[in-house]
């Protein structure tokens, strides 16, 4: 598949599948809608000391540094796990700017290791923030009771729908705790459906720039429905 580093609305880059006209972060603007989607609606609402964080897509590695980012200035523990069946490759992480456009020199050993670090297994990036990246597809998800926060950030439905169903929601409803988050940048109906049938509690929310609506969804106490 044709792919290409373009730059988005906010100076920052992204790269672009031209076959699926599909990118891996919002052309509008590819930090504001981390901040926005990841990092305010989800990241930012829970109320945890001791956080652990599943990411549906580890990609770039965008919502990664800026999770690490954030959560530098806060009495927070942030163990990471990201889900990646396709890494970028080291050339087009070159293209990249995220870490000028964050300002923040400090990041740059950070982000190298992110990418550099071997899969399947935790690396610690600071005394209070660990990585795990694993190479695998979706659907091979197993775990139960393990994650507070879920970043849902995979290619788009309209692209990839298998990805988007009751199938997988129910994997992802089975892997977080009660009570926990997950916020995607997609506001699609089949897509909210899916979560309120496996039991989710589902809100929309304003979108970040360029989309009118997003979506964050809670497991309750109540159990599975699926």
């Amino acid at each position: 598949m044709k792919r290409k580093v373009i730059t988005t609305k906010d100076g920052s880059k992204t790269i672009h599948l031209e076959d699926w006209n599909e990118s891996y972060h919002s052309t509008h603007g590819a930090i504001q809608e981390a901040q926005h989607v990841y990092i305010r609606q989800g990241f930012k609402k829970s109320g945890l000391q001791n956080i652990n964080i599943l990411e549906f897509g580890f990609g770039t590695g965008l919502n990664a540094i800026i999770t690490f980012l954030e959560a530098k200035t806060l009495p927070k523990s942030i163990n990471y796990t990201a889900l990646e069946a396709y890494p970028v490759s080291k050339k087009e992480l070159e293209e990249l700017n995220y870490l000028e456009s964050l300002n923040d020199d400090s990041l740059n050993k950070v982000y190298k290791l992110m990418h550099d670090s071997p899969w399947e297994e935790f690396i610690s990036l600071s005394n209070k923030f660990t990585l795990k990246k694993l190479r695998m597809d979706f659907r091979e998800l197993a775990e139960v009771n393990q994650y507070d926060i879920v970043y849902y950030d995979a290619f788009g439905p309209r692209v990839q729908p298998e990805l988007w169903t009751r199938e997988i929601f129910t994997k992802v409803f089975l892997a977080m705790k009660e009570n926990g988050i997950l916020v995607t940048y997609s506001c699609k109906g089949s897509v909210r459906r899916a979560l309120l049938e496996c039991g989710f509690k589902v809100e929309k929310l304003p979108g970040p720039p360029g989309k009118r609506e997003m979506l964050r969804a809670y497991k309750p106490i109540t159990g599975l429905k699926c």
